[in-house]
């Protein structure tokens, strides 16, 4: 299977947080999966330690491509072809960051990981 983690999901991973269900953690960390953090949710995070939402033990530009390189996962650049998904994408979740992480699943054909109950309603597999 080829996963895309959501933001929360990549973190709660990185930090051990217990929201992270066992179930997605094993998923995750079977090595018969590919696994992807796209730059989407690196500049999300950025943005949320800079606002003071997100602390990190690092530079968030040191910590997270550390821990995703730690935990075996791949980095999924942001290309027009995934842009160009937006165009047909119903707005029925506002958050742009999760509307551009359903793009790059629709586009590539990953199962995006998540528990934002919002992205379910969209064509996009889930788990």
């Amino acid at each position: 299977m080829k996963l895309l983690l959501d933001t929360h999901i990549f973190l709660w991973l990185i930090s051990g947080d217990p929201r992270l269900t066992d179930n997605i953690r094993h998923t995750i960390c079977n090595p018969q999966n590919e696994v992807y953090l796209s730059v989407v949710s690196v500049w999300e995070a950025i943005i949320k330690y800079q606002l003071g939402k997100l602390p990190l033990p690092e530079p968030p530009e040191i910590y997270l491509p550390k821990q995703r390189d730690r935990h075996l996962i791949s980095s999924l650049s942001l290309d027009e072809g995934s842009v160009s998904q937006l165009a047909q994408l119903p707005l029925l979740h506002r958050d742009p960051f999760d509307r551009m992480l359903i793009c790059q699943a629709l586009h590539y054909g990953l199962t995006l990981t998540t528990v934002d109950s919002t992205i379910r309603a969209y064509s996009v597999n889930v788990i």
